[in-house]
């Protein structure tokens, strides 16, 4: 059976077999003026009136009129049945009319919902009326997809295509605001702002549609909060975001903290570990100043890895000695979420901390991997680390921000299951000197896995 589609949701179109039909305007006339009956039959004398635009009047004009449409009928068949299958006859279809004062030879156009677009525009809005918030935005979206402009583009003006343009540009208007309202009761005012946007262009005068935008737009600086920068990764299902505030304060996600390869928590008179560095403020954030509490935990989970080496004491005084691969990473428990203690800088025997970009790099790695197995696939949040005391050298807050979120981007392509979202979290005072507009551009004109030539070459 051949396969036909007519399209009146802008400018009219046919497509028989996904292929599309060629009709002279006469008959494109034709056939809006059958769509616009909305399936009922329309007499030859009526649709020589409304698509030629001539009176019947009189035998002769009659027998004009008769042969006129029969033509523009039999090319509308056949551009509707090229295979000869019998489709063009089921789809127009000849009636006689049994009114007074003689039958009347009429026609009529039976397209079914997959067959003709406002059909099932119509459908789709009127069954998302009384659908569920997150059926009726599917079916909504999927109706508003169908309009491609104006209904009955090439004849809404005339008197036989205005009814049905008027009530499809009335069902459009209510498809959006109840697009809207479906975004909205789902939290995704995201979505629901560039509908309202559209609606407001359409009708500027409209005060019910510029508040609804307003009110909109203001829930989503409030959901967004403190976020300063959200992009998708392509292929993982996840996000990179990237946040103004206090990482302890992300309390929906697991954070992660960097520490040197000797896990040191002594924060006493700031000489191993600073009170300010995240790794300071750790033992009093989450573990209540408990400092013996957290040790006892990453020596815990440190008993299952090989050290590097041990210091002797005469070569290190001060501190813990023993040492351990850079990106050894320890999952730690706390309050029902977890906390990756890191290993990203190596701690020197005059008790500062060093680290090189490609430090940085292995570490990243073996974090993801502890993070996609231990993480419950919980969003991780952390801070943008080498930018304190143990400083990255030669990169800057820019291309610092870069390398992490383009080295999680990486891994989590390949397990999509590593977490839903990576969230750096920027102090506000560090915020001056990180430029995230250029980390913004970077990452969306990556093609693929983005790779390190980016941050390397120092490109911010």
């Amino acid at each position: 059976m051949t396969r036909i589609r007519v399209c009146v949701l802008g400018r009219t179109r046919v497509e028989v077999d996904g292929e599309p039909g060629r009709l002279t305007p006469l008959t494109k006339r034709l056939l809006l003026r059958l769509v616009a009956a909305e399936g009922d039959p329309v007499p030859v004398r009526r649709l020589y009136e409304d698509v030629w635009g001539a009176a019947h009047t009189g035998p002769g004009q009659a027998g004009r009129a008769r042969n006129e449409v029969q033509k523009r009928v039999l090319e509308l068949r056949r551009t509707l049945d090229p295979a000869r299958d019998g489709t063009g006859q089921r789809v127009l279809r000849t009636e006689q009319l049994l009114a007074a004062p003689t039958p009347e030879t009429a026609y009529r156009l039976v397209l079914g919902r997959d067959e003709l677009d406002c059909a099932e525009f119509s459908e789709l809005v009127g069954s998302a009326l009384f659908a569920a918030p997150a059926s009726a935005a599917h079916q909504l979206m999927t109706a508003l997809a169908l309009v491609a402009g104006r209904p009955l583009a090439d004849l809404s003006d005339e008197p036989f295509a205005q009814p049905l343009a008027r009530r499809l540009t009335a069902l459009h208007e209510t498809a959006r605001r109840h697009l809207i309202s479906a975004h909205t009761e789902l939290g995704r005012y995201d979505l629901a702002v560039p509908v309202a946007e559209r609606l407001t262009l359409e009708r500027p005068d409209d005060p019910e549609v510029a508040a609804v935008l307003q009110t909109l737009r203001a829930r989503l600086r409030e959901r967004h909060g403190q976020e300063l920068l959200r992009q998708p990764i392509t292929g993982s299902g996840g996000d990179l975001v990237v946040v103004r505030g206090d990482l302890f304060a992300q309390d929906d996600a697991n954070l992660v903290v960097g520490f040197t390869d000797t896990f040191d928590t002594a924060t006493e008179q700031d000489l191993v570990i600073s009170r300010d560095s995240v790794q300071g403020q750790l033992v009093g954030r989450l573990f209540n100043g408990e400092r013996k509490l957290l040790d006892d935990r990453l020596q815990a989970g440190l008993r299952s890895v090989t050290p590097a080496s041990t210091e002797r004491p005469q070569d290190k005084p001060r501190g813990r000695r023993v040492r351990y691969p850079l990106g050894t990473t320890v999952p730690l428990v706390v309050d029902g979420r977890r906390v990756f203690a890191v290993a990203y800088s190596r701690l020197g025997n005059d008790l500062v901390a060093r680290s090189a970009p490609e430090d940085l790099r292995v570490s990243l790695d073996s974090l993801w991997r502890s993070v996609a197995r231990y993480g419950m696939y919980k969003p991780v949040a952390m801070p943008l680390v080498g930018t304190g005391l143990a400083r990255v050298v030669e990169l800057d807050r820019t291309q610092l921000l870069f390398l992490v979120i383009e080295s999680f981007a990486a891994y989590a392509r390949r397990e999509p299951t590593t977490a839903p979202e990576l969230r750096v979290v920027i102090r506000p005072e560090d915020l001056a000197r990180t430029d995230l507009a250029a980390v913004g551009g970077l990452l969306r004109s990556l093609p693929g896995v983005p790779g390190t030539d980016a941050v390397t070459r120092g490109t911010p």
